[in-house]
């Protein structure tokens, strides 16, 4: 498809253009193309972490999505091949947990009765089933990624490649089988990692019970132990306390019993410990009771540990090694359990009790809480129930609550290897860099051990086959490892039902060896893809030596604790190294009331809708221009994405269709088309300079921040530029590219406007692909063939520009850019005195008493008069004439830390201070105020002009501290001609646009006044009539001279200098 010249009277639909670019993509297979094109260039390698196809795309995604995709186009622009392929997370809990729903399963049994295979083949039923959804999300933001030769964890060659890196670390010592206390999912029926406990806290209310347990040699004394989980008291073994605390013992006067507990925690027994009738009766050091026994058994006696702390409770923890990670340490450290010893857990695989506590049984743990209570009441052994909000985890699969569980397990050493991890990622780059060392360096350094084995289903297989006593092991690295020691044949998919029945024949004449239960961790599989997307090292060997590690990766803060962190992991035990160079971490999108996102609140608009509404370029705008790059949250709101195409794409569109108008209207005037010429001199016109210069400046900032990441950076200066574009070269140089200048100045201004447009579209290429490709489809039929330029269908074919050094000149920039401050200064005066532009006024004074800055702007009169439309500028560097005088003013916040009391004696003397002093402070730096010495820094220096009173009213001025100017505001009669003129004018252009005319379109003008109206503006028609030919074309004429042939196009009644007329335009 070849695009249709740009109609620029037509209105420009976003999202329907962006279809237009689709299309077109899509008919030349541009992101295939471009990855051809690029072949034998250095590879550029970018690792995609694996969504669920099960879930749907969120803004989180779009947001992720755009970074990636903004970071591998310019890559590959600036002369890399960035191979891009899309992954798939296919096992794991999300699934499971979707299917165990579906099917009623609660448990091992049930899946054992329908069978694994079956149940797995449930789970692969659903595994891709909004994968359609995500590539029509992806490939509308924009986003070039391959989806046809994609990678997901469930193929045979991840699988495989997964189980060689386990079988690496197992021959390393870096994997072993342990009973550990663990995150546990009960909805899930699972153990979790660590990382992901940390990732759904909620603030709940639970139990907090304090519980009395007597002592055996003295049953009127008891401890006091104090607990949010009433439903653990079951299997208690053990009181603990701290053996350096002070614990008293106390008479309960009301209850007549006698409790132990921390010297200072009364407040738990007590609501106000002053009024309560008690009375202490002992003390002891925690040391001192250990040993005593509360009940007639070995298990139940007092342990010593430091980990009890005197916060809050009692000072006396009770002891359930089954349900936490220092109660089963302790156990094992006192003698209560032996290492290899399971302790007391009486509940299923759901969390439910079973049958070893009939009082509770088939209860889910959680709901067991309060009959619990009610027994123990019974006992007369409840002492206090209250309750408690804290923030508690959550499993962020099932949403229900975590509990603490011993399981045995399979575990990656990590612990052993903190100070290598944190050394691997200080050589990395993080945008920003204080979440790589403040969040993650500090996780790092804290890491424990990874339990990487799930007692489920669905997944990878761990690759270890035990003996029937787990005293043998053989870890099998490959499926022709697995055939060779088997004696199975013709191995092609490594799912438990596949695998679950080879055995191996022992090597030691030890039986057969069964493979153990458990299959891989989600996140052991996401954390090899670096590896196993290419099915290293069975295949691609030299492909992924060459290009790990990556240059680049993105994801979510949440990920910090997650698939960074197992990436991280792997790839220090196999290679030695973090497998990343730069990582940019983003924050997470809130709705626009600042709470996360829900489906139930329906709290943010859905995100087919916005890209259908406004478009995939301005989204993206928005996402790239927020604080979320940064880490931080955005709140993601509608207007937001709406003000990008206000602010920035329409003001880029109308600089663009201007261009086209007046490049017609060239061709129009002189019979010639405009041609760009890329091998122009450097023009001589100061804009022309300084506006080519400016878009240097952007080529430079581009390339310096996308070298260090810093995407954030680069919208701004976007911004800067469309509005130096619009507001000052387009604005300044109207009468020069409509041709008033001649011919080759026309060109010249042409050639430079042209070219600035085509770097915006080139630079900003891989942020809006879509409105960069639009414009580039019509910009390219001005530019000439170049045989030796290869395919430029696409901008996306073509290289990053090259900053070209001889555009930039300090000098003209330093003149604009006080031209400018001139310019605002002048038109503040003018807003504050409600004066329009359109009004002429007579002389504006420029003071400033550098005679450099004077030479400045002296040569750039012109276009402050046109500009500010004033008869005459006058430039003064003598103080004295222009009565310049100085002032100082202070920020008082930061100068009232400096002098503190004697900051009033300063704000009360300053305004008196005299301007020769003040003058003199410029030079000498040192001012006394009120006696107190000052310097450079305390105060800044303002220039103003003194005006006399008699001017009060003709006169007024502003300043920014180094430049002064004064206007005279009077509105004199001899002006008021010109200004009848220009009204007259802006009115025919605002017909003209209405009539949807464009600047080629010749009208002839007509005018109808009422009899004996309208004697000013015919006369200003006349005197200022070739201003007006100029400005519409042709010059108005009286209704009267219309011939009757003439079709009018528009007519419309106006008012000005409350003279009421008709215009017409009509055809010529």
């Amino acid at each position: 498809m070849s695009f249709a010249p740009h109609d620029i009277s037509a209105p420009f639909d976003f999202p329907k253009e962006e279809e237009k670019v689709l299309k077109f993509w899509e008919e030349i297979d541009a992101f295939q193309t471009s990855l051809k094109l690029s072949e034998g260039r250095p590879e550029y390698a970018f690792y995609d972490g694996p969504p669920f196809a099960t879930g749907l795309p969120h803004y989180g995604h779009l947001l992720q999505g755009t970074v990636k995709d903004i970071v591998t186009r310019h890559a590959h622009a600036s002369g890399f091949h960035v191979s891009r392929r899309f992954g798939w997370d296919t096992h794991g809990l999300p699934i499971e947990h979707e299917i165990d729903t579906k099917l009623g399963i609660t448990g091992k049994a049930d899946v054992m009765k329908i069978g694994i295979d079956k149940y797995n083949a449930e789970c692969r039923a659903i595994v891709m089933r909004n994968a359609s959804e995500w590539r029509k999300t992806v490939v509308r933001m924009g986003r070039w990624i391959d989806f046809d030769n994609d990678y997901k964890t469930l193929n045979f060659s991840f699988m495989e490649s997964v189980w060689w890196a386990f079988s690496e670390l197992f021959k390393k010592g870096l994997v072993y089988r342990g009973l550990r206390v663990l995150p546990y999912s009960t909805g899930c029926t699972t153990p979790v990692s660590n990382f992901e406990a940390n990732l759904d806290f909620r603030d709940v209310s639970d139990p907090a019970v304090t519980v009395a347990f007597p002592l055996v040699d003295d049953p009127s004394t008891s401890f006091l132990a104090w607990t949010t989980t009433p439903w653990t008291l079951p299997s208690n073994l053990a009181l603990c306390v701290h053996p350096d605390f002070t614990y008293i013992k106390i008479h309960d006067q009301e209850r007549d019993q006698n409790f132990i507990l921390h010297e200072n925690l009364l407040r738990t027994l007590y609501k106000d410990p002053k009024k309560a009738k008690f009375k202490k009766i002992g003390q002891f050091q925690g040391i001192d009771m250990k040993g005593w026994r509360y009940f007639e058994d070995n298990a139940f006696r007092v342990v010593v540990d430091t980990y009890v702390t005197d916060t809050d409770g009692t000072g006396i923890v009770h002891q359930a090694p089954a349900f936490g990670e220092d109660d089963y340490r302790i156990a094992r450290e006192s003698g209560i359990l032996r290492e290899d010893e399971m302790p007391p857990c009486p509940i299923d695989d759901a969390g439910r009790f079973t049958s070893e506590i009939p009082d509770f049984q088939g209860l889910n743990v959680k709901a067991a809480d309060s009959p619990i209570q009610k027994v123990i009441k019974a006992k007369g052994r409840l002492i206090v129930q209250s309750t408690i909000m804290h923030s508690y985890p959550y499993c962020w699969r099932s949403k229900t609550p975590l509990i603490y569980r011993a399981v045995p397990g399979w575990f990656v050493r990590v612990a052993q290897i903190t100070d290598e991890l944190v050394a691997n990622n200080k050589s990395t780059r993080w945008v920003p860099q204080n979440v790589g060392d403040n969040r993650f360096g500090n996780w790092l350094a804290n890491a424990r051990d990874w339990n990487i084995s799930r007692n489920r289903y669905w997944g990878t297989p761990l690759p270890l086959w035990a003996s029937e006593d787990m005293k043998e092991f053989v870890c099998v690295g490959s499926a022709e490892e697995l055939e060779r020691l088997s004696g199975v044949k013709g191995i092609v998919d490594l799912h438990r039902e596949n695998v679950d029945h080879i055995t191996i024949p022992s090597p030691t004449g030890n039986g057969v060896l069964r493979r153990v239960e458990e299959v891989f961790d989600c996140w052991f599989e996401s954390g090899s893809m670096p590896y196993a997307q290419l099915h290293y090292p069975f295949e691609n060997k030299e492909l992924f030596e060459k290009s790990f590690p990556a240059q680049f990766v993105c994801e979510g803060i949440d990920q910090t604790r997650g698939w960074f962190y197992t990436l991280l992991v792997l790839s220090t035990h196999l290679f030695g190294k973090a497998p990343w160079q730069n990582l940019i971490v983003t924050g997470l999108v809130l709705a626009a009331d600042g709470k996360k996102m829900s489906k139930s609140l329906k709290n943010f608009p859905d995100p087919g809708i916005i890209i259908d509404k406004m478009g995939a370029d301005a989204t993206r705008m928005f996402l790239v221009n927020s604080p979320i790059v940064r880490a931080d949250n955005l709140r993601f709101r509608e207007e937001g994405v709406r003000e990008v195409i206000s602010r920035v794409l329409l003001p880029w569109l109308n600089s663009f269709r201007f261009f086209l108008g007046h490049a017609a209207l060239f061709k129009k005037a002189t019979g010639e088309d405009f041609q760009y010429n890329p091998h122009a001199p450097t023009p001589n016109n100061v804009m022309d300079r300084w506006v080519l210069a400016r878009c240097q400046s952007l080529i430079k900032l581009v390339r310096e921040e996308m070298a260090a990441y810093r995407l954030y950076t680069i919208i701004p200066r976007l911004l800067d530029l469309v509005d130096e574009l619009t507001n000052w070269y387009i604005r300044f140089n109207r009468k020069r590219l409509k041709g008033e200048e001649g011919k080759e100045d026309t060109r010249v201004a042409l050639n430079t406007l042209f070219e600035t447009l085509f770097t915006l579209c080139r630079t900003m290429s891989s942020y809006t692909p879509f409105m960069t490709e639009n414009m580039y489809q019509t910009l390219k039929t001005f530019m000439p063939v170049d045989p030796t330029a290869g395919d430029v269908r696409s901008i996306h074919f073509l290289s990053f520009p090259e900053v070209k050094e001889e555009y930039f000149d300090a000098e003209i920039e330093r003149q604009v850019k006080r031209m400018q401050t001139i310019i605002e200064l002048s038109r503040n005066i003018r807003e504050t005195n409600n004066i329009s532009l359109k009004t002429p006024l007579k002389e504006l004074l420029v003071f400033n008493a550098d005679e450099q800055y004077i030479r400045d702007v002296r040569p750039l009169q012109r276009y402050i008069e046109s500009e500010l439309n004033v008869r005459d500028v006058v430039f003064s560097t003598d103080e004295v004439a222009c009565g310049a005088r100085y002032r100082a003013v202070a920020d008082w916040t930061v100068l009232g830390r400096k002098l503190r009391k004697d900051i009033g004696r300063v704000r009360k003397a300053l305004p008196d201070v005299a301007s020769d002093d003040v003058k003199a402070f410029i030079d000498t730096g040192k001012i006394s105020v009120d006696g107190i010495e000052l310097v450079t820094g305390d105060l800044t220096v303002q220039r103003y002009l003194e005006l006399p009173p008699a001017s009060q009213g003709q006169f007024a001025s502003n300043t920014d501290s180094d430049v002064v100017v004064r206007l005279d505001i009077q509105v004199h009669p001899e002006l008021m001609g010109e200004w009848l003129a220009r009204e007259l004018t802006n009115r025919v252009q605002k017909l003209r646009k209405k009539a949807g005319l464009q600047a080629t379109d010749d009208i002839d003008i007509f005018y109808q006044f009422s009899e004996g109206t309208g004697a000013d503006l015919l006369s200003a028609i006349d005197e200022y009539s070739e201003m007006i030919r100029k400005t519409v074309g042709s010059l108005p004429v009286d209704l009267k001279e219309r011939r009757a042939e003439k079709e009018v196009l528009i007519e419309e009644e106006q008012e000005v200098a409350d003279v009421k007329f008709v215009l017409y335009l009509a055809r010529p």
